[in-house]
């Protein structure tokens, strides 16, 4: 790999994560005046990379549109429809069935009022939807006010102070009737009462995937929140637990993983065939031993510090929140997919990643002419060098895994674990030399595990294209195809292990003759996996790839029984009331009807048939859908961190309450609750991770049943 290869491969990754900033939208609104009778009110939104806001041009059903809501229209009416402008986006999303339409950047809405009497008042609000790939916001309303004089032209017109023109009263009658239609539509997006509302244990023990919710009440005042304990403060409490399904993989996994990489790159033909001849270099440098192996523990420390430090800068790069974003930024996922597909066709032979010699001969050069520590540590920079062509792509595959684990010490624990695994043999070969007598000679077998890993990053690489895929709606990776590809691959380093199979490389000295027996049972248990899967072509669990596979949403052909799951109470009060009668604790399901990821987790998480079992058994699940628009009996002022909110919806009084008990916006959310609402477990968001969702299930029943 040449030094510009070099400085592009980093382009790349700046201009990639330049993409994964965290936020939302940030909106401005002003009013204008057209003409002596029309004026138009707009709202200019700055939107974070990363981020879309949804146009008002979403058909019902789908994520939440930007819409135009009106409190007060005295002395005016619309003119025309809420318009957008800005880099419009559209793609057809699988989840909701339909063409979806959103704003990156940055966006204007405009919505323009005819002025109808001689004053004027026009109040409401903007609500808009936001998301990006891991969470969406609940509807954001964007309120104004505004009133005044209508100015005359030339024209002088007759003073009307008392009487409604029958225009003005068409356009009332207009209002009257969308509201109550509105109001109608979104009454149809909640889900249907039970038959049996007097018996709720009954309701719970039914089929989840075909029960309908409890209705809810829309009566709501802000004494409920200081008089109900249901609904007080849990914030620090749940911040004692930490959130899970953002930690990613524990930090001893990683170290465990970086470990094992380094262990392989041991058996590459870069790196194996350099221990005897540097161990011999050491011991025959001096002819004080103690001396010897000081210098040999040195050299391992110096490979250590190398790799850490490589590990370091990736976090001092990136920083802590791109790091935690790259796990879901579809940019960053494509160029992983391309990454680990380049150093897959590398370690099948087809080319070599190499560094530029004279790097590695200028480092050899200078560690000749100096000496002490200096000389060692560039000797130990050398080897890093000259091995790159074998340990870059497992190095590259390991950082791309830690770097989306979404701890920002991953990347250095990683790299820790890779450099010990590394320098360990160097070390202990210098203590003790008769060693390497008994160490298994270089030859055909070092190959053999290139071609293997090669195997196993062109699989890998097929998740980060999925994430992509499903980001930009391309629909070219679905849970079928996915699968699909990964038995071929499976099935051929099947084949190549059992020596059914041969590459280039494993021609170079002749034919290596038959494999070993070890070779032959593993190639064994790769076709015995990719046999596994067939059933998944056809909507089979597969649960041992679940968290690798795309979601089960997308799969076109399904033949096996749907484990939908659905909450049986859609209000937080009396799912709080039902639990505490039944003696069982609650997870609250904070989503919404235009929350994608939402969605995606209830398809490839909640049909999982241990978690199903969990959630509508041992548990009371309540779903809180925070962009529901049933209007409530009456609107609710309140007071979210010094600022004044109107509650106009169902939906307002779920995502309130989120903020105030919990102090989160965004979703999916899910948190376990005993019956006084207190929290048994840290946070769970989106993370489709069906073990780890379990383990967080079950934690939580664990805590409940020690009270």
């Amino acid at each position: 790999m040449k030094i510009k290869e070099l400085l592009l491969f980093f382009a790349l990754l700046l201009v990639a994560t330049g993409a994964a900033a965290q936020g939302g939208a940030n909106f401005s609104v002003k009013q204008n005046k057209i003409s002596d009778d029309e004026v138009e009110v707009v709202f200019t939104g700055s939107i974070q990379p990363g981020w879309h806001v949804y146009s008002p041009n979403i058909p019902k059903g789908g994520p939440t549109p930007a819409t135009i809501n009106l409190d007060k229209c005295e002395g005016a009416e619309k003119s025309g429809p809420l318009t957008a402008k800005g880099k419009e986006i559209s793609n057809f999303d699988k989840l909701f069935d339909m063409k979806v339409s959103y704003f990156e950047n940055n966006v204007t809405f405009t919505q323009k009022f005819k002025i109808t009497g001689d004053t004027y008042n026009i109040k409401g609000y903007l609500e808009y939807g936001a998301c990006n790939d891991k969470m969406c916001m609940p509807p954001t309303p964007v309120e104004f006010d505004y009133s005044g004089k209508k100015q005359n032209s030339d024209k002088k017109e007759e003073a009307k102070d008392n009487k409604e023109t029958e225009k003005d009263k068409a356009a009332n009658e207009k209002d009257e009737a969308d509201k109550d239609q509105k109001a109608e539509e979104n009454k149809d997006n909640t889900l249907t009462a039970l038959a049996d509302t007097a018996n709720p244990a009954k309701a719970m023990a039914g089929d989840s995937a075909q029960t309908a919710a409890m209705p809810y009440s829309t009566a709501f005042d802000a004494n409920t929140v200081k008089n109900n304990p249901w609904w007080q403060p849990a914030i620090d409490d749940l911040n004692a637990f930490g959130n899970s399904g953002t930690q990613g993989k524990s930090l001893w996994w990683i170290f465990l993983m970086g470990l094992l990489g380094g262990l392989i790159a041991l058996f590459t033909p870069c790196v194996w065939p350099i221990i005897p001849m540097t161990v011999s270099f050491f011991l025959k440098r001096t002819k004080d031993r103690k001396k010897a192996i000081k210098d040999a523990i040195t050299y391992g420390i110096s490979i250590v510090v190398i790799y850490l430090t490589l590990g370091l800068a990736i976090t001092a790069i990136f920083g802590a929140n791109k790091l935690n974003d790259l796990a879901t930024n579809a940019v960053f996922n494509i160029f992983f997919f391309l990454l680990l597909v380049v150093f897959a066709l590398s370690f099948f032979g087809w080319f070599e990643i190499r560094l530029p010699s004279k790097w590695g001969n200028a480092v050899d050069d200078k560690a000749n002419s100096t000496s002490g520590l200096l000389s060692i540590f560039l000797m130990a920079f050398t080897l890093a060098l000259v091995s790159f062509s074998c340990t870059g792509p497992i190095i590259g595959f390991l950082l791309v895994d830690f770097a989306t684990s979404g701890s920002i010490t991953a990347p250095a624990v990683g790299m820790l674990g890779f450099a010990l695994a590394l320098a360990l043999p160097f070390t202990l070969f210098a203590l003790f030399p008769s060693w390497l007598k008994q160490a298994p000679k270089s030859g055909s077998w070092m190959n053999t595990i290139k071609v293997v890993l090669g195997f196993i990053e062109l699989a890998f690489s097929l998740k980060f294209l999925s994430v992509a895929d499903l980001a930009y709606g391309w629909g070219i990776l679905d849970r079928e195809v996915f699968i699909a590809l990964w038995i071929a691959i499976f099935a051929l380093l099947g084949l190549y292990l059992i020596g059914k199979l041969r590459f280039q490389s494993d021609m170079v000295n002749g034919d290596p003759g038959p494999m070993p027996v070890p070779c032959i049972m593993l190639g064994l248990c790769s076709i015995a996996f990719a046999i596994y899967m067939l059933p998944g072509l056809w909507g089979a669990p597969c649960k041992a790839i679940s968290a690798f596979a795309p979601p089960m949403s997308t799969q076109d052909f399904n033949l096996y029984e749907s484990n939908e799951v659905r909450a049986v109470y859609t209000d937080y009060d009396q799912g709080m009331a039902s639990a505490k009668a039944q003696g069982k604790p609650v997870m609250i399901d904070f989503t919404g009807f235009g929350c994608v990821n939402c969605r995606k987790m209830e398809a490839a998480v909640w049909t999982d048939p241990q978690v199903a079992q969990l959630l509508t058994k041992d548990y009371v699940l309540i779903s809180l859908f925070v962009d529901d628009k049933t209007p409530l009996a009456e609107n609710v002022e309140v007071d979210i961190n010094g600022q004044k909110r109107t509650l106009r919806t169902v939906g307002d009084k779920w995502s309130y309450l989120q903020q105030t008990k919990f102090g989160a916006v965004a979703q999916p959310f899910y948190v376990e609750v005993d019956n006084d609402g207190k929290p048994l477990n840290g946070a769970y968001v989106y993370k489709e991770d069906i073990p780890e969702y379990v383990k967080w299930l079950k934690e939580g029943l664990e805590r409940y049943s020690s009270k």
